[in-house]
């Protein structure tokens, strides 16, 4: 046979005539693999049988040179010494007993095999640890590449009959690397400058020496966050009047808005006291709703924010989980969208979600049943091979797990739900404005009436949450308070030109500073570069420009955390002192913009398709961190950081 021929074997499965060795990025992953390719025998270190050897890394065993490891000289933290580019980046292995011990097997395991297959997690970030590994270990025969968005066995087995040449994931590599480079470039560089340049004392210790940890997304995230609060420290209520109604039971709002002076409001009131409310116009207006796009891991984490207080940490780490329990698909992805040959998979999908239960009652059994013995609605709002590269929405298995705990059961509950909604019909509403006025002053309220729920049955009555981002994004902007939103409910029944008495009232009110970020609304923010974005389509052609990767963002926060630059009340984000002045101290924009960050970010994407040489962006990295260390070692002000621990 030809080197790394298969022939047909028992179970269904293939037979490998050559030692072909697989690695996976944890334990529990290379298990599930090794069980469905018949590689049941346990050694040391990895997993044999069928002419495979299974072996895994614990996440990352490798990563980049540290300063010293390229010369000496550069272990001392000394201005003079930056900036810090060696001239060609390398990798070494993590210091850790238990890290070098797996990866001598691996070695070891690589060195005799006949093949590899990279079965690494299907991402930027998987790809970089299983590259690593195999160069560290001097890889020469063949690799290939195992593709997968479930760990269910139809889906192993289905990547394993379809193997990719390991050499096709080139690109998204040379993204993780560039990646990895620029936040070691600017990481390594910018936190010894400021810490060396702005020295200060801290109370936690007299003389004791800290760190100021600047980061390529760290730091203009922090920066989001303490502009919001600057703009919360400093402003101002104003007072306005609001001119209102109640005719015939139902609260009228002067069209006008808001009056910015007393004597002006009083003026309006006087104006009316006394007069006739005469109705001067009504419409009704048939409308729908479409159901909720799938989630991809922002929108889960936000959602799951807002509902439970779960942070985007605790988030990530269920849903990888429920992923690795085979109930969801791969959590970390960015689009929302479902390739075309999922829609034939999903009627057997939802025959799994039917059959779920939870202390013997299945949740999701009538809200499918609803939907059965039809074809599925296909949208173009779910399904698009266009909004898809690597990786779909997160969606259901349609495998049975009982042994989820409470969290996890939350979560899985948000994506079955929203899986199950987007095959159920759009709300249909209507929405009655009615019109009058009393004198010269016009007045109007709209009442939302709901016609036919469609997909809003799927998700029942919940309550309204008061950090909703919208709401949030209103109070910021100070939109219209005086004209809210139609409620769901009927109005009486009004006919144009009638008219009778009314009580008018004028509220005194003020103006609201912008509401404290939540974790559900800095990641919308960081995934827009810093701009908030209600349109969920046009969000989501920003995101290319968003800061820092799904994957990462919740890492990011907790380092913040972590730094104390940052801490919660609540769900409030609130900038710590030496949060505060950290950005204060940066006048370099490169460091802190969400914007330039985001163009970054974009630049690593084309990168990962193709559009973008990764050697250019490292140059143009390279060529700005000499930039921001030339100026700030310019910097005569002689200020300093004083940090208070909070």
């Amino acid at each position: 046979m030809a080197h790394g021929e298969v022939q047909p074997g028992l179970g269904g499965f293939l037979v490998v005539t050559n030692m072909i060795v697989c690695i996976a990025e944890k334990p529990s992953v290379a298990r599930d693999i090794a069980n469905v390719i018949g590689a049941t025998i346990p050694r040391q270190g990895y997993m044999e049988g069928n002419g495979y050897k299974v072996t895994w890394t614990f996440g990352h065993l490798c990563m980049l040179k540290e300063p010293h490891d390229y010369t000496a000289t550069w272990k001392w933290w000394g201005l003079g010494a930056l900036p810090i580019i060696p001239q060609r980046f390398g990798i070494k292995l993590i210091d850790d007993a238990r890290i070098k011990a797996q990866f001598a097997i691996i070695e070891q395991l690589m060195s005799e095999a006949d093949e590899i297959i990279n079965c690494g997690d299907a991402g930027q970030e998987g790809e970089l640890i299983q590259r690593w590994v195999m160069q560290k270990a001097g890889v020469k025969c063949p690799v290939k590449r195992l593709w997968i968005s479930s760990l269910t066995e139809d889906s192993i087995r289905d990547g394993f009959q379809h193997l990719k040449d390991q050499k096709d994931y080139d690109p998204l590599y040379m993204a993780g690397l560039s990646r990895s480079i620029g936040d070691w470039l600017l990481g390594m560089n910018a936190t010894r400058l400021y810490t060396l340049k702005y020295r200060y004392n801290s109370t936690r210790s007299a003389g004791a020496k800290a760190v100021l940890s600047i980061g390529r997304v760290q730091t203009p995230t922090l920066a989001m966050i303490v502009n919001r609060q600057k703009e919360i420290d400093n402003f101002k209520p104003e007072p306005y009047w609001v001119l209102s109604t109640i005719y015939r039971d139902t609260l009228f709002t002067a069209t006008k808005g808001k009056f910015h002076s007393k004597e002006e409001g009083e003026a309006a009131f006087e104006a009316i006291q006394g007069k006739p409310f005469e109705v001067t116009s009504v419409s009704k207006k048939n409308g729908t709703e479409k159901p909720p796009q799938l989630f991809d891991l922002t929108t889960l984490q936000v959602e799951c924010n807002k509902k439970f207080a779960y942070t985007a940490e605790m988030t990530l780490s269920l849903i990888q989980s429920l992923y690795e329990k085979k109930v969801t698909t791969y959590p970390r992805v960015d689009t929302q969208y479902l390739t075309e040959d999922i829609y034939a998979k999903c009627p057997q999908t939802l025959n799994g979600v039917f059959q779920y239960k939870v202390g013997g009652v299945a949740p999701y059994a009538d809200l499918i049943r609803a939907i059965g013995g039809k074809p599925l609605r296909k949208s173009n709002k779910v399904f698009d091979n266009s909004k898809v590269t690597d990786h779909h929405a997160i969606i259901p298995t349609g495998i049975i797990s009982a042994g989820l705990t409470d969290a996890e059961r939350n979560v899985y509950d948000l994506v079955v739900r929203r899986f199950i909604a987007v095959f159920y019909p759009d709300c249909k509403f209507a929405t009655t404005t009615v019109e009058g006025k009393v004198g010269s002053v016009k007045f109007k309220v709209t009442g939302k009436e709901i016609l036919d729920p469609g997909y809003r049955v799927v998700f029942g009555k919940q309550k309204k949450d008061e950090t909703d981002e919208q709401q949030s994004a209103a109070d910021a902007a100070d939109a219209t308070p005086d004209t809210p939103e139609p409620t769901e409910g009927l109005l009486p029944t009004f006919e144009k030109g009638e008219t009778g008495p009314h009580k008018p009232t004028l509220t005194e009110k003020h103006t609201t500073p912008p509401p404290y970020y939540t974790e559900a609304t800095l990641l919308r923010a960081m995934e827009t570069a810093g701009k908030f974005v209600e349109d969920e389509e046009l969000r989501a052609a920003m995101k290319e420009n968003g800061i820092g990767r799904p994957s990462s963002r919740a890492a990011i926060l907790e380092t913040l955390f972590l730094r104390r630059y940052i801490r919660r009340e609540r769900k409030r984000i609130i900038a710590t002192k030496t949060g505060m002045e950290l950005i204060g101290l940066i006048r370099e924009e490169l460091l802190k913009s969400p914007e330039l960050t985001g163009i970054w970010e974009k630049k690593l994407r084309d990168i990962e398709h193709q559009k973008y040489d990764a050697a250019q962006f490292i140059n143009e990295l390279k060529e700005q961190v000499t930039v921001i260390v030339n100026q700030v070692l310019a910097d005569n002000s002689c200020r300093k950081l004083t940090i208070i621990e909070d």
